[in-house]
């Protein structure tokens, strides 16, 4: 069983409530139909009802665990509108633009969410990520334990991958553009957990930079040291080690030879990349030359699920991305 199967027999054995603030897009409806035939998740899609009509018309199936959410007709558009000028008033914001703004899809969704009427939420298959993030970080909010929001990938690595791996988390590759020492240590502590979560497995965590133990010094290189000090002083049990090229951190090989000393090189699951340049990068290289299936960017550190596509997904990242927020749905209320 592949790792993307794997993830969807687990959310099919715990469904939950997931809304899509998509549900215009054809994407989006074929993966959420694909989801609820599987079992993973009932789905609420956000769009002007005509046109999800249509759209689900034009896919030639609806099956029972799929409703509309209009927010200019929904009988839950005018509590949504109230919490949201609540939420946003500090803001000086009048009641008048918060009922505006209430309607927004990727608003609605998340006010959805906050309110306990779905799980978790999913968008950006049309939005950019800064408005679907955007909308998450207002409404949903940071969870009170994290000491940022960041984002990671979930890699699927190729059937019978020489490696003999069947997945990794890659981090922060969609949000946190430069983070400092203290943030990456965050964003590194947060993808252990995701990896546990996601993967089932144990986190061996490399933190990324051009340098391999001192083989090259540079400002650069002492972020990513201090943010393993930062690291191994919060989490002193966590398996953890830095900095490694990415060869050294993934080739056991090549981290016998340029970090043999590491209980992590060559065997590390979890890759934190030392910037968004850096991660972005390397998770579209890994996915589009090196055939990896990158599901996200997955959201963590917020109060409540919600997570975020890439503008060119597909439908059967649209279900894997439905699956991902399931597990992280039913991990939260653990």
């Amino acid at each position: 069983m592949s790792l993307l199967q794997e993830l969807r027999q687990r959310a099919a054995a715990r469904p939950a409530h997931i809304v899509l603030s998509e549900g215009h897009d054809p994407r989006i409806v074929a993966g959420a139909i694909a989801a609820v035939e599987a079992g993973i998740a009932r789905v609420t899609l956000v769009g002007p009802t005509a046109q999800v009509e249509e759209m689900l018309a034009g896919a030639g199936s609806r099956p029972d665990g799929i409703e509309i959410a209009d927010p200019a007709t929904s009988p839950m558009t005018e509590d949504f509108a109230q919490n949201y000028f609540d939420l946003r008033k500090h803001k000086n914001i009048s009641e008048d633009v918060a009922r505006i703004q209430a309607r927004d899809p990727l608003i609605f969704a998340a006010l959805m969410v906050r309110a306990g009427r779905a799980d978790g939420s999913v968008g950006g298959a049309v939005a950019t990520t800064s408005d679907t993030v955007r909308a998450a970080l207002q409404v949903i909010g940071k969870a009170a334990d994290a000491p940022i929001v960041s984002s990671f990938f979930v890699m699927a690595l190729p059937k019978d991958h020489p490696s003999g791996r069947r997945g990794m988390i890659f981090a922060d590759c969609g949000l946190v553009i430069e983070p400092d020492a203290a943030e990456l240590a965050a964003i590194a502590a947060a993808s252990a957990d995701s990896c546990q979560q996601l993967l089932g497995e144990s986190p061996k965590v490399a933190l990324l930079s051009f340098s391999t133990m001192g083989s090259a010094r540079h400002a650069a290189v002492t972020k990513v040291t201090d943010a393993l000090e930062i690291l191994k002083r919060d989490h002193p049990d966590l398996d953890a080690d830095g900095e490694l090229q990415f060869d050294a951190a993934f080739v056991p090989q090549v981290a016998a030879s340029k970090a043999p000393e590491s209980a992590v090189a060559g065997q590390a699951n979890v890759m934190v990349f030392p910037d968004l340049d850096a991660g972005n990068i390397g998770y579209k290289i890994a996915q589009r030359i090196g055939g990896c299936d990158a599901i996200g960017p997955v959201l963590q550190g917020l109060a409540k699920p919600a997570n975020d596509l890439s503008r060119g997904c597909t439908a059967q990242d649209v279900t894997d991305m439905i699956a991902v927020t399931v597990l992280q749905a039913g991990a939260a209320g653990a």
